[in-house]
């Protein structure tokens, strides 16, 4: 199945982790001292999301001729939420510092911290590195990826603990069938491409 096309979609939520950056949020003193839950810091349905875009970061304006354009939110700047929800801080960062993250500058972010809920968000967001996906944001919108970034993503899936939200490990039997997922990139990334392929055949050899 195609990857979801909108905003709302972003790869740290794709994979999973989402739920434990909200709960380490919810945890930090400022957080209990408010009574903020982790369903506070959801920009999908959150009291804390902005008001006026809905979490969103930016405003949808209909073209009748032309494609819909996505519109930089006034009110929250495109940061997704509200002034109190920003404030709160996670090692000096809040909500909105964390989705700006590239892949790989969040798991050194959360690699650097010692409690289970970062250990968690660190696995689950190491296989995106692991497809040459590393450079994205974790708050990145999906619908801002090319076609090979959206099946690398689609890989990640497969990659992921089966007991994950988001994982689902391939049957011995399926047959995965990627439409030129090289093209374009450096032999570097194609060497780590294959390599994740040869990963999924050796899982499948273990059975």
């Amino acid at each position: 199945s195609p990857l979801s096309r909108t905003p709302r979609s972003t790869p740290v939520v794709y994979v999973g982790a989402f739920e434990q950056v909200r709960a380490l949020f919810a945890d930090t003193p400022d957080a209990r001292a408010a009574g903020y839950k982790p369903g506070y810091f959801s920009f999908n349905s959150g009291p804390g999301r902005c008001g006026r875009c809905s979490g969103n970061g930016f405003e949808k304006v209909e073209m009748q001729f032309l494609s819909d354009l996505y519109v930089r939110c006034p009110e929250c700047e495109g940061k997704r939420y509200s002034q109190p929800a920003l404030e709160i801080r996670l090692d000096n960062k809040s909500i909105h510092d964390i989705l700006e993250l590239t892949v790989e500058a969040a798991v050194a972010f959360f690699g650097e911290r010692e409690d289970r809920k970062s250990r968690k968000v660190v696995k689950a967001l190491e296989p995106l590195a692991e497809v040459g996906l590393g450079y994205l944001k974790l708050g990145q919108p999906l619908n801002t990826l090319s076609g090979g970034e959206s099946q690398r993503l689609k890989l990640v899936a497969h990659l992921l603990d089966p007991k994950s939200k988001k994982g689902s490990r391939p049957k011995c039997s399926d047959l995965l069938l990627f439409d030129e997922p090289t093209t374009g990139l450096h032999f570097d990334d194609i060497g780590m491409l294959l390599n994740v392929f040869q990963r999924l055949v050796d899982s499948c050899l273990l059975y």
